[in-house]
């Protein structure tokens, strides 16, 4: 699974850039004319975080907004964050 959050399924959707030219009406125009539609996609930013998923660290993929929430226990390296 690449670039899905684990927590809230997050994943890259897909969306369409419209060209247009011409002046609104509303400013004074004829009216805006469609020149094309372009596919386009949106990703959202994941990171690979360490995290403490049932007392052992492991890695999970995360988008920043459930990162930055805090509700996640980070996992530490080294010796002294098993002794804690």
């Amino acid at each position: 699974m690449a670039r899905v959050c684990s927590i809230c399924n997050k994943r890259t959707e897909s969306g369409k850039i419209v060209a247009r030219r011409g002046l609104p009406k509303k400013k004074g125009g004829v009216g805006l004319r469609c020149t094309g539609r372009t596919l386009r996609k949106f990703k959202p930013n994941i990171q690979k975080v360490r995290l403490l998923v049932d007392g052992v660290p492991t890695r999970v993929k995360l988008c920043t907004r459930c990162l930055k929430k805090g509700k996640l226990m980070k996992a530490t390296r080294g010796k002294m964050a098993l002794a804690i």
